[in-house]
């Protein structure tokens, strides 16, 4: 890991230190609002997977620590949350932003909560998005099954203890909650997790919701990440 550039910045918040790892690819264009939404509370580490456009400079200029490593949400996710200083880790995606009030609602948690994450939230006045939320909330009381674009959070005593973060080349949100499962209780707050359409747009929100269910199916079934990510290609979950 390569640090490129650190600025400080002052928390607001009195309670627990918060980690913010956020993975980026080319992301120049989402990574600001990401960092903004959450480096008065936290230290936020970007770990770019070798990108070619400005988001190593961005990230930097907008106060986050960048690391470099090797392409893959899950290794570079493991990067951060390794070089991370904070009582607890918080895995967010570039093109999402945590709602105001996401540090205290970490900090108001019962000791015997392992983990968890926000409430998802799509950022686009469409109705069928409303249906989609609704989904996902639907998805975590019957299986308490969030994914990476809720902003999975972790104490980073029980991330040490579990193994970190599984460097797959997909599913690593899945399999990572699932060891995080066996750690202790997880939580999911309300407070939201504003994420961009532009999976939902690219499949469409039928096309989109579809293609998860077969890959969380196959995965569930046995096929190995390797085969999913060569079938599908980086996506979701």
């Amino acid at each position: 890991m390569e640090p490129l550039g650190s600025h400080g910045s002052v928390r607001k918040t009195v309670g627990p230190s918060v980690s913010v790892v956020i993975p980026a690819l080319d992301e120049e264009r989402h990574l600001a609002a990401a960092i903004r939404s959450v480096r008065a509370d936290a230290e936020v580490i970007v770990v770019d997977g070798g990108s070619g456009d400005a988001s190593r400079e961005v990230a930097a200029q907008e106060g986050a620590r960048v690391l470099q490593a090797p392409k893959g949400r899950g290794r570079q996710l493991d990067e951060g949350a390794r070089a991370a200083t904070g009582e607890w880790l918080v895995f967010l995606h570039a093109d999402t932003t945590l709602e105001h009030g996401w540090a205290d609602a970490i900090a108001a948690l019962p000791a015997d909560v392992a983990g968890g994450a926000f409430r998802l939230a799509v950022d686009s006045p469409r109705a069928g998005f409303r249906a989609v939320e609704r989904g996902v909330r639907l998805r975590l009381r019957l299986f308490a099954l969030p994914y990476g674009d809720q902003a999975i959070f972790v104490r980073r005593q029980v991330y040490a203890r579990i193994g970190g973060m599984p460097q797959l080349p997909l599913m690593e949100d899945v399999a990572f909650v699932a060891r995080l499962r066996r750690a202790g209780r997880l939580a999911f707050p309300t407070v939201r997790a504003f994420t961009s359409p532009r999976r939902w747009e690219r499949y469409g929100i039928v096309g989109t919701t579809l293609r998860n269910w077969s890959l969380l199916a196959r995965y569930a079934a046995g096929e190995s990440p390797e085969r999913l990510a060569r079938r599908y290609g980086r996506g979701s979950p």
